[in-house]
């Protein structure tokens, strides 16, 4: 499998998670799954009976991270960044990447009427008692695309979702 076909099964993966946990908490049916071309977010499906893109991004903490979690090779400058973020306290590499990828998504400009921002925590040391504890140290920008942004808590979704915007979601997620 090449780097573009795991990526798009990467971000399939995520966005089926992202619906069935969606429709579980809410219950709201989210169906039918396709991926676009890069003008337009990721993937698109049906929340009821409206069209609704999603922009998927993995929560690694830095390209030498994913490496390491995707299983990829990793030379002796990647693994020199493994040693140093291993000295960085977890919080707040945690803080820095995720403030990192919303910036870098509310950057892009979407082809899409409604577009939400689901990001799948890939990282096996951050729990969803990690980023609930961190969400008031986030900067969101003030201008976004996005009309919501998710977090799945853990690579599974057994920690299930939490809604990081608009903040009145998130203040009543419980703890």
């Amino acid at each position: 499998m090449n780097g573009s076909e795991e990526k798009i099964r990467l971000e399939h993966d995520a966005a089926r998670l992202f619906m069935r946990l969606y429709e579980q908490r809410f219950g709201i049916e989210m169906r039918h799954i396709w991926h676009n071309e890069p003008s337009q977010p990721d993937v698109s499906c049906y929340l009821a009976e409206q069209r609704l893109d999603l922009e998927i991004a993995h929560l690694y903490g830095s390209e030498a991270e994913a490496m390491l979690i995707l299983g990829r090779e990793i030379g002796d400058n990647i693994h020199k960044e493994l040693i140093a973020l291993l000295r960085t306290p977890p919080e707040r590499r945690l803080v820095a990447a995720l403030n990192r990828l919303i910036s870098n998504k509310a950057e892009k400009i979407y082809n899409s009427d409604r577009v939400w921002l689901v990001i799948r925590n890939a990282n096996p040391l951050w729990t969803r008692q990690d980023i609930l504890s961190n969400c008031k140290r986030l900067n969101m920008p003030k201008q976004h695309p996005f009309e919501q942004i998710w977090l799945i808590g853990d690579i599974q979704g057994k920690s299930g979702l939490l809604a990081l915007y608009p903040s009145e979601l998130t203040e009543n997620e419980p703890n």
